[in-house]
């Protein structure tokens, strides 16, 4: 049976492989400044993308995707300014969630890319 953190690392992986599958280009992961963090950022086009990783072991409770609560997005957006201000960055951003679901019963994960997932205020 995997740990909660081998679940988690094989999700963001699982990630990063269904984002290059779709076109991104995968700029960082588990970029950090100071307690915030972006788990991917990448590029699609000429959109830079701050992508939100949240895998889940059930849907008992919500999907993965509901569990990026405002408050998730509050320091997504904090962690993206300290981006864009330390890269200079000047074009277009989007805020997208892959959210995934493994399945114990079957040892599989379901994956599902959510674009344009939130705005900031």
């Amino acid at each position: 049976m995997l740990t909660h953190l081998e679940k988690g690392k094989n999700g963001e992986n699982l990630a990063i492989q269904l984002l290059i599958k779709r076109g991104y280009r995968i700029r960082c992961q588990n970029w950090r400044y100071k307690n915030l963090e972006v788990d991917v950022i990448a590029e699609e086009g000429d959109v830079l993308v701050f992508i939100e990783v949240k895998t889940r072991t059930s849907a008992a409770f919500g999907m993965p995707y509901e569990f990026v609560d405002p408050a998730k997005q509050a320091k997504l957006v904090r962690a993206a300014n300290h981006y864009i201000a330390a890269n200079k960055y000047g074009g277009e951003i989007r805020f997208d969630i892959v959210s995934i679901l493994y399945a114990e019963e079957n040892d599989k994960y379901y994956t599902r890319l959510i674009k344009d997932a939130f705005w900031p205020d």
